[in-house]
């Protein structure tokens, strides 16, 4: 792979201390962008010392608008940050629903809205949203309120890319299968058995292995790149043919 494919790119990735939004944080800085990783708190991790750090709630307005305030020359944003609540549509309170939806979708609503204009003044940009396969073409047992909220992501994605194409601003997701991260991990230690919770996501694969974030984050590589420059509205599948 080639590198130096985001040089002179300046990136804010949310999500950005564990799993996915991590990994992509790093990828972006191995291809030379500067990273703005940010997220509500950072483990002492040495390889996320060397970028940006920025903690962050995104699910509060005037948190996110005074970062975009701050950094008004990000030209790619990643919405990175997600909740899984588990449970179906009798299970669990409406609570649990609000928060799955300001954590999934309207955290990504005021990220868009707050880095938007300065990437419409300057005619263009990439927005890339992190949604998932369970939604976007399939259904999964208990999942409820995130296959919902992680619906919506792929429809906010289009809305946006179809009304700020003229903009130069392209706005793409990418809906992962299942992805060996921090939160899947400690979704198995809650059930009391590890390895046969782990058993369990590996036999639905059709690659007979999980996903890892690495993967993940080489195509938000892409997308946020100018080999990617006709790609908008697009929502790509990476699942291992968990879907198929």
């Amino acid at each position: 792979m080639s590198v130096d494919r985001l040089r002179g790119k300046v990136c804010f990735v949310t999500g950005a201390a564990r799993g996915i939004g991590r990994s992509i944080a790093l990828a972006f800085a191995a291809q030379g962008a500067q990273v703005i990783a940010a997220d509500r708190d950072f483990d002492d991790d040495a390889s996320l010392a060397l970028l940006e750090r920025l903690v962050l709630d995104v699910t509060d307005e005037a948190a996110v608008a005074q970062a975009a305030r701050a950094h008004g020359d990000v030209n790619v944003l990643v919405n990175g940050v997600g909740a899984v609540c588990v449970g179906a549509a009798l299970d669990g309170t409406i609570d649990d629903f609000d928060r799955s939806y300001a954590v999934n979708v309207r955290s990504m609503a005021l990220t868009i809205r707050a880095f938007l204009p300065a990437m419409t003044s300057r005619g263009g940009g990439s927005i890339i949203n992190i949604a998932s396969v369970v939604s976007s073409v399939m259904a999964a047992p208990d999942r409820f309120a995130y296959a919902t909220s992680k619906a919506a992501v792929i429809g906010l994605s289009m809305s946006v890319a179809l009304d700020y194409a003229k903009h130069g601003v392209r706005c793409n997701a990418i809906s992962p299968g299942t992805i060996e991260t921090p939160s899947l991990r400690e979704r198995w230690a809650a059930t009391g058995d590890v390895a046969g919770a782990r058993a369990a996501f590996v036999a639905r694969q059709a690659l007979g292995r999980l996903g890892a974030p690495e993967e993940i984050a080489a195509v938000a590589v892409l997308l946020a790149s100018d080999e990617a420059t006709f790609m908008t509205g697009s929502n790509i599948i990476i699942d291992g043919a968990m879907s198929l």
